[in-house]
């Protein structure tokens, strides 16, 4: 008689007489506890194909800036964990930033800490780019910008997060420069308390302060050469824009200062201003703006002091209370009061060129984003045809 008996032991005997026992090993795995997970090892050559190490889960994918973020991201190898709170039609041309099996995506509720948690779990970077450039009824300065920061700063901390990046703003402050609201921009003294919730959880953090960003469905390039922005063929801004200086970035630039920041282990921390590599008098930007879109002065173009036009600021009043969702033209009071805040840099504070990004200039990238805007391009005109073109903005001193 024999019996075998299927055990974890290592060791096979024969033992003498009518009855005969084997110990054979069934489970021909190892038995350590830190057993290696293949799918969290480098591999690749580089590419949407490959996989670098970094598993980013990314908040704002869907917005202006996450879409640039992601694209970088996945180019290097990157495995992207896309959470979303809107349509999931939204997020889905998301999934071309990177090979099959790169790219995940989750719902998620920005108060929900459970739904959080879930999109954290196998992350070891998080990009925050969530923020709100109106008030709604269901959120407000404070819910997106310092609740929500902070709520996914501890999470990401008590989840074992390695690195956390955070989108702040340019002019960010206690107390934000006033220009025409009494109180000053809420968005401004927002974000800063929001840069405080995001240190006090994660101090480890990296915030990006970026100024006007510009670009493909951008809200700066488009927002004056909409038809809301202006009075007919007249442009009003604040005593003519003629005292505020401005300092707009590419958004490509801010995409590449986000993923140099998670590869920079020196960025710890640290904030970083993402500002252009040169400054203009707003006065000066706009008038080049309308010279590129061939809506000069013979087109009737002409830019005042909407200090002393009601009517305006009537419209901007009635834009901003009577809106059912979005503001038409995106135009609102605090968007006015933004607008008209001069970009202050400081040179204790570092900025991208510091991680290494090569910073786009407007004179190379604006004429080609203001193409669409071209007087007459749907009416017989060509974009290509023989132009001068015009004069660049003068850089402030």
């Amino acid at each position: 008689m024999a019996a075998v008996i299927f055990t974890g032991a290592q060791l096979l005997k024969q033992q003498t007489g009518i009855i005969g026992i084997a110990y054979i090993r069934a489970a021909n795995y190892s038995t350590e506890n830190n057993a290696y997970n293949l799918a969290a090892l480098k591999r690749g050559t580089g590419g949407r194909s490959s996989f670098n190490g970094i598993v980013a889960t990314v908040f704002g994918c869907t917005g202006f800036v996450g879409r640039y973020v992601c694209n970088r991201l996945g180019k290097v190898g990157t495995q992207l964990i896309l959470p979303y709170r809107g349509d999931a039609y939204d997020v889905r041309p998301l999934k071309l930033c990177g090979d099959l099996g790169q790219v995940y995506f989750h719902p998620y509720e920005l108060r929900d800490e459970e739904s959080i948690e879930k999109v954290l779990r196998y992350s070891n970077v998080v990009v925050n780019l969530v923020g709100r450039d109106w008030e709604t009824r269901n959120f407000n300065f404070d819910d997106v910008h310092v609740k929500g920061a902070r709520l996914l700063a501890k999470v990401a901390k008590r989840s074992g997060v390695e690195r956390f990046i955070h989108l702040s703003s340019l002019n960010a402050a206690r107390s934000p420069e006033r220009v025409i609201l009494k109180k000053g921009s809420k968005f401004l003294a927002s974000k800063w308390r929001g840069e405080q919730a995001v240190l006090e959880e994660f101090p480890e953090a990296t915030i990006i302060r970026p100024a006007d960003i510009y670009g493909q469905e951008d809200r700066f390039l488009r927002y004056y050469a909409g038809l809301w922005r202006r009075q007919g063929q007249w442009l009003p801004l604040w005593k003519k824009g003629e005292e505020t200086i401005k300092q707009p970035i590419h958004v490509s630039d801010v995409a590449a200062g986000v993923v140099a920041a998670i590869k920079d282990q020196d960025s710890c921390g640290k904030i970083y201003q993402a500002v252009g590599p040169k400054r203009y008098y707003l006065s000066e930007l706009v008038d080049w703006f309308y010279r590129i879109m061939r809506k000069d002065e013979n087109w009737g173009y002409w830019r005042y002091d909407m200090r002393y036009d009601p009517i305006f600021q009537l419209r901007v009043t009635m834009t901003e209370k009577g809106r059912i969702g979005f503001p038409i033209g995106n135009l609102h009071w605090e968007r006015v009061e933004r607008e008209h805040v001069t970009d202050k840099v400081y040179r204790e504070i570092p900025t991208l060129e510091d991680l290494g990004v090569n910073l786009t200039e407007m004179e190379e990238q604006v004429p080609w984003e203001l193409k669409p805007w071209t007087y007459g391009l749907y009416q017989g005109h060509d974009v290509d045809e023989p132009y001068t073109a015009p004069a660049p903005p003068r850089v402030a001193v």
